[in-house]
């Protein structure tokens, strides 16, 4: 399956701004099932300092705003091509090693919520993906995807606590649970192409675990099922923060609004 995507992130300033530095995770990179046939990012009201890949081998962008600007808008567009591998990734590569996966972070902690909703898998699911998929259905069904209720730094614990939430939230605690079960686990950000629509207001976000004979495997709370071609898999981390599209600091501009634009498409 061959996708079109185009993601525009508009900044517009109350006043201008002096100075600007943003980390963008954007650029998908080609991997077993996923081919980057093209991809181009273009910057309005700053430019491009340099890119590298960083501990996770995501793709960074490091852009800066011009002096003065009140409004800054950044372009990515290009075409990927898809197999359906069932939400299998593969055998784990990378500078951070497979233990780095095993580590809790703020917004990942496993307290008593996040126990709660593991305890008994173990025993009740005897193998790993059928287990990690029952996982998945106790998540979804104690906290039914909802907008509005929570936001970025909402932790794995008070989502539970929240009774509701969205894909971050819904990634956060299945990392959470898999990790407090055993399994090494990661956030992923990306792209979903969806059914019912073309344009859509936020990237997506789903989880991974390492299953030992499979390698990575994801798991996408939010819709019941793992990834398949209609997926596209751009960054990972120990949890959002690690993962996030567009990351940063602006000094200046007493108020700011942001607007986000994302076409999926079927080629």
């Amino acid at each position: 399956m061959k996708l079109k995507i185009k993601h525009t992130t508009t900044y517009n300033f109350d006043q201008p701004v002096p100075y600007g530095l943003q980390q963008l995770r954007l650029t998908p990179k080609s991997r077993a099932g996923q081919a980057v046939v093209d991809w181009q990012m273009s910057i309005e009201g700053g430019e491009i300092q340099t890119d590298y890949n960083d501990h996770h081998q995501n793709r960074v962008t490091l852009i800066s705003f011009d002096a003065g600007a009140t409004s800054v808008v950044i372009h990515c567009e290009g075409e990927v091509e898809n197999a359906d591998l069932h939400g299998i990734v593969g055998k784990h590569t990378g500078f951070a090693p497979l233990w780095h996966f095993q580590k809790s972070t703020e917004l990942t902690r496993a307290g008593p919520n996040v126990r709660r909703l593991a305890k008994g898998l173990r025993d009740e699911v005897a193998e790993d993906v059928p287990r990690l998929h029952a996982l998945s259905a106790r998540i979804i069904e104690e906290v039914p995807y909802e907008i509005g209720t929570t936001h970025a730094t909402t932790t794995a614990e008070e989502a539970i606590e929240h009774g509701c939430g969205v894909c971050q939230d819904h990634a956060h605690i299945f990392v959470a649970a898999a990790r407090s079960m055993g399994y090494p686990a990661r956030y992923v950000s990306g792209y979903l192409m969806m059914e019912d629509r073309i344009h859509q207001d936020a990237s997506h976000a789903w989880a991974e675990a390492h299953v030992e004979g499979l390698g990575w495997v994801g798991f996408d709370v939010s819709n019941g099922y793992s990834p398949d071609a209609r997926y596209v898999r751009v960054a990972t981390g120990l949890d959002y923060r690690e993962a996030a599209p567009v990351s940063g600091m602006h000094f200046g501009g007493a108020g700011d609004a942001m607007g986000i634009d994302i076409m999926v498409q079927q080629q």
